[in-house]
């Protein structure tokens, strides 16, 4: 495990350079699959506080051979819920919303969130 990273099973986290940079490994067509995983791991490994102001939000699907049948809007969903309370305190604070999803070495999904500057 790379150092600064928490966690030790399909999600990870670490603030670097400003921004939380959340990982989970695998993916499933199942947007609504995120929302739980990511939530408990929010809830019994993080520790900073929720900040107030303007967030930019990236997440980027990564996947091996074809795309999955996955609706990009519904995973961003899943996954802005499952971090509000933990790095903003509501998702009306994302000024900012990149969603993407290309062929990467392997299948996961990254995360970024950071104030907007």
């Amino acid at each position: 495990m790379t150092p600064g990273w928490i966690g030790a099973g399909k999600v990870r986290a670490r603030e670097r350079g400003g921004a939380v940079e959340i990982t989970i490994d695998g993916l499933t067509t199942q947007a609504k699959y995120y929302k739980p995983l990511v939530y408990e791991f929010m809830r019994k490994e993080w520790s900073s506080r929720p900040s107030w102001g303007d967030f930019t939000v990236e997440i980027v699907m990564e996947h091996v051979g074809e795309p999955p049948h996955i609706d990009l809007d519904n995973l961003a969903k899943a996954l802005l819920d499952a971090i509000k309370g933990y790095l903003f305190h509501d998702d009306a604070q994302v000024a900012r919303l990149l969603v993407e999803r290309g062929e990467g070495e392997r299948k996961r999904i990254t995360l970024r969130c950071f104030p907007r500057r």
